[in-house]
């Protein structure tokens, strides 16, 4: 990374340079710990801390500068840019010292409620597929190619995010997919990022802890379409099935935009028909496009992916794709992790692990299930403690009333109390009606609905898919839903 010098970065995010502007920037960060040698440092005062109080030791570092909303105090000797808002100003920075990578790939953006990541999952397989080589960061894994880490966030900050563009650059991708959260998006990581398509999956009842209301949610993904990011995307793909995607459709070809829609319902850009679902051979539709249709096997298993699927393929027709590459990609892509994951026994039933941690998601996976057996459909839920609390009541009357047995345990309680937790969910579960149980311990709950289910029944095990542990206070338990499965039906399995 070459990097710019100081001064040329103080000129492009229009800020206040105070001392020596020489010296070469070759990174940006707002992590003391990220600061090595010609790193700029923008000091944001957070909720946790305030960067102002680590401005000595990076220097120490060998940091090249100082982004703040404050003035030089009088005792700093180096170069300080004085900036309105130290967040615009960390993505500004971000973009210009790593040469705009965005701007050198075709950068996919996809926002919602649900479905964010196995639609970038797709998006990845979609691209590799037509032979275009791949980047992805997602709430699981960043990929570059065939090399991966694990996730942090589901969105990076903005420096995170441009440091890995530019060596997804240098590696020779040429397109790039990445979940674009709300609060994200309200925080300014994804701001200057040139996404040359966005696609806006759903919009349903989560983060109001965050953002208060479904007006201030749905305004906040509404800025990855309009150019309040500082770039209108070539196309912006949109399920208007949903009532808010409807809106945002509406909205966006008002103002000149060019929308691509898609739909169960018909009446779009993309249809899917004949949709056929089965947990032993997965997914199956016929794919229609303005490019004409074709038939799709996928191993993804129930509606919601099909949705998911058209998303992805539209923005892999937009991207270049032909449909035959697009029904190779569909056909070898499993999904990420943790969404509507079978775990394999020898019991007769089904034991499904799905990431569903809001009311909408888990009504999606519990109607798949119930089209999938003629069983009973056994739910292991809970809500995350210290998130939106609004969804606790309506998550236990829909796991009540699509559920033949329900069991509220704990997901990732926090530093509140469990059982506080569980008792807000049960006022909704007891006004569906249904019978449940309630067991706090989550691996007891597992094992209950396990030892409960007979052949030809499915065991939901819901809320946290893909994570391995679970928070309890402010500590970090190693604890995945999908190992807890396997080594109880195991058991179940000897004990026949």
């Amino acid at each position: 990374m070459k990097g710019i010098t100081v001064e040329e970065t103080a000129a492009a995010l229009n800020a206040e340079l105070t001392g020596n502007g020489s010296g070469i920037a070759n990174d940006v960060t707002h992590d003391s710990r990220q600061v090595g040698k010609g790193t700029l440092f923008a000091a944001i005062r957070g909720l946790a801390a305030d960067g102002h109080r680590f401005i000595g030791d990076v220097m120490r570092r060998g940091a090249a500068g100082v982004i703040s909303e404050l003035a030089r105090p009088d005792d700093f000797d180096g170069a300080w840019l004085k900036v309105a808002d130290a967040r615009i100003a960390l993505a500004k920075a971000a973009d210009v010292v790593n040469g705009s990578p965005s701007s050198e790939l075709s950068l996919i953006g996809i926002t919602g409620t649900n479905g964010k990541t196995t639609t970038t999952y797709l998006c990845f397989a979609l691209a590799e597929a037509a032979k275009q080589k791949a980047a992805m960061l997602t709430t699981v894994e960043y990929r570059i190619g065939e090399r991966t880490e694990p996730a942090v966030r589901t969105t990076p900050e903005a420096s995170d995010t441009n440091r890995f563009l530019r060596e997804a650059v240098d590696n020779g991708c040429s397109t790039a997919v990445m979940e674009a959260s709300s609060q994200a998006i309200d925080l300014h990581r994804c701001d200057f990022l040139k996404f040359r398509i966005a696609i806006f999956t759903n919009l349903t009842r989560d983060h109001l802890d965050y953002h208060g209301t479904m007006e201030n949610y749905y305004a906040a993904k509404k800025k990855l379409f309009d150019g309040s990011l500082g770039n209108i995307p070539e196309a912006s793909i949109i399920n208007i099935d949903d009532d808010w995607g409807s809106k945002l459709a509406e909205e966006l070809r008002s103002n000149g935009r060019r929308v691509v829609t898609f739909s169960l319902n018909g009446n779009a850009d993309l249809t899917a028909e004949n949709i056929k679902v089965s947990l032993l051979s997965g997914t199956s539709f016929l794919l229609r496009t303005p490019k004409g249709g074709i038939d799709i096997t996928s191993p993804l298993i129930g509606r919601p992916h099909v949705y998911n699927m058209l998303a992805a393929s539209a923005a892999a027709l937009e991207n270049g794709a032909d449909l035959v590459s697009v029904r190779e990609g569909l056909a070898v892509c499993v999904g990420s992790p943790g969404r509507f994951e079978n775990v394999p026994n020898e019991c007769g039933f089904a034991v499904v692990v799905d990431y569903a941690h809001t009311d909408d998601a888990l009504l999606n996976t519990l109607r798949t299930a119930r089209t999938l057996t003629e069983g009973k459909i056994i739910t292991v839920f809970g809500c995350g403690g210290d998130r939106d609390k609004s969804k606790r009541e309506p998550m236990g009357e829909i796991a009540g009333s699509n559920s033949d047995h329900a069991i509220v345990t704990s997901d990732n309680p926090r530093t509140e109390d469990p059982i506080k937790i569980i008792e807000a969910i049960e006022v909704g579960l007891k006004r569906s009606g249904t019978e449940y149980t309630s067991i706090p311990d989550r691996r007891d709950a597992i094992a209950a609905a396990i030892d409960m289910a007979s052949p030809g029944d499915v065991v939901i095990i819901a809320g946290k898919g893909h994570e391995t542990y679970q928070m309890i206070g402010s500590e970090k338990f190693h604890f995945d839903d999908r190992e807890i499965a396997a080594e109880v039906l195991a058991i179940r399995a000897e004990d026949r």
